[in-house]
């Protein structure tokens, strides 16, 4: 039995996965987002370990026998968090997220001063990642940086309260901009240039490798086994990837959560130069991957459906689906409520509409932002195919896999026929839970699990191919 732990944007989830890859139990618990300022975004770091405790409570709870018969732990986290923690562990600020966007002119600034940047890490210096805002941290608030004992990703803070230890693995490490993404290791010059000192950043693993062992106390109190060994772990889209079982030159997934994530395993480390691209190391050793990411895409659906007044989103997606509304009757929409990564690489984009009308409904409305993520992964493909990426039958993961009707509306954007494993919306923690069983000597996949394929609905296809100029007009004005 394992133990996978994915620390979201949204939530926490863990799962208890047996030596054939089946979920057998699963707990969740929610998380906020603060957005003080325009393009900031943050949580409180307290808020993952406290939601992390709620879920292995819960398990713990109902499903005692199964965890005292845990071999091992994985974790899995959302990336490019900055947690600045003093030497017990607390927060001395609240963290800065994947999609704070405060840090532009710090990442134009970092490569500036180093002229290789982008070679050297994988990926530009955007405002997302970790780099750019420790610059910025360095600058406004210098009494932070410098007092900071660690600085963390976030689930590498779960990891300190689990086991006392501040590691992290190469893989989630790598996309913080911060390392020599092929040597494996810090940069010493990044470093410097954004007011980092080495002995404030955790130790580097592999990701299924241990990295420390439960705290004897949160054993007894979860009814696992002493010294349970914790593994690396990964970010949660290289733990997506796992869990999908993007593990081999070539493979490719979407994931379809907060954000929407196209993600390719390549065994050669091909550094993205543009369009927002970002190349990183992949949980599984000898292996990067490329990524092209829409930065709202659930979050886009969760921002329609107060718009429209509903409070239960998989109802409002079901009375779309029941509705039966043809794609050459919806309005376009611009996905980019906090800007865009892939291809844009512009924090300044809104998220628009075009083509409304008195016919326009509710309704319209939702399905016309389910096409926009559609379109907006439509972009995300080109890009990675411009950077010799081949992604030929994507597997497609998250918690939006679960709506037939958005699947179909993303294969027939993508004219590719897409894979939607079986327990796709537990894709991370799925992963995580492979990487603890790698680490204690296990198979990293045991199964592939069952599922169904979505071929490119013809009508939605053509449909959403002559929106696609309309589309590219929408970002575009914007950004002249």
């Amino acid at each position: 039995m394992y133990l996978g732990i994915d620390i979201g944007t949204s939530g926490v989830k863990s799962v208890l996965v047996d030596e054939e890859d089946a979920i057998l139990a699963e707990a969740s618990a929610p998380l906020g987002v603060s957005r003080p300022r325009p393009q900031w975004s943050e949580q409180d770091p307290r808020d993952w370990w406290r939601a992390t405790e709620a879920t292995l409570d819960a398990l713990a709870a109902g499903h005692r026998e199964l965890m005292g018969r845990v071999r091992a732990i994985g974790l899995s986290g959302q990336m490019l968090g900055v947690a600045l923690l003093d030497g017990e562990g607390e927060p001395l600020r609240p963290a800065l997220l994947w999609s704070d966007g405060r840090a532009a002119r710090d990442g134009h600034a970092l490569e500036a001063e180093i002229a290789s940047f982008a070679s050297l890490t994988g990926a530009r210096a955007m405002a997302g990642f970790c780099a750019p805002k420790l610059r910025w941290l360095t600058r406004h608030e210098p009494e932070h940086v410098a007092g900071a004992r660690w600085i963390l990703l976030p689930k590498d803070h779960v990891r300190l309260h689990l086991c006392g230890e501040a590691a992290s693995d190469r893989a989630d490490s790598s996309a913080t901009l911060l390392m020599d993404t092929t040597a494996g290791d810090w940069s010493d010059a990044i470093l410097e240039c954004c007011g980092v000192r080495r002995a404030q950043l955790p130790r580097l693993v592999e990701s299924a490798e241990p990295a420390g062992t439960l705290r004897a106390t949160l054993a007894r109190r979860w009814g696992l086994p002493p010294d349970t060994p914790v593994a690396g772990g990964a970010g949660d889209n290289m733990c997506g990837g796992v869990g999908a079982g993007v593990v081999a030159d070539g493979d490719a997934c979407i994931s379809l959560g907060t954000s929407g994530v196209y993600f390719v395993a390549n065994r050669r480390f091909a550094p993205s130069l543009d369009h927002g691209m970002h190349t990183h190391r992949h949980a599984v050793r000898g292996l990067y991957c490329q990524q092209a990411v829409v930065l709202s895409a659930a979050a886009a659906l969760s921002w329609v459906a107060g718009i429209v007044g509903a409070h239960d989103i998989g109802a409002l997606v079901a009375e779309v689906e029941q509705a039966d509304i043809a794609s050459d009757e919806t309005p376009l929409f611009a996905p980019y409520l906090g800007g865009e990564r892939t291809p844009h690489d512009d924090l300044s984009l809104t998220a628009a509409f075009a083509g409304l009308g008195f016919a326009t409904e509710r309704l319209h409305l939702v399905q016309a932002v389910m096409e926009g993520v559609a379109l907006a992964l439509r972009d995300c493909q080109d890009a990675l195919e411009s950077a010799g990426a081949t992604p030929a039958r994507p597997m497609l993961i998250g918690g939006g896999a679960r709506s037939r009707l958005w699947t179909s509306l993303i294969a027939s954007a993508l004219d590719r026929t897409l894979s939607v494993p079986d327990g796709s919306a537990t894709g991370p923690a799925l992963g995580a839970a492979r990487l603890a069983r790698a680490a204690v000597g296990g198979k990293l996949v045991a199964a592939h699990p069952a599922g169904r394929a979505v071929a490119p609905d013809s009508a939605r296809r053509d449909a959403l191919a002559a929106k696609r100029g309309a589309f590219a007009d929408l970002a575009g004005r914007q950004s002249r």
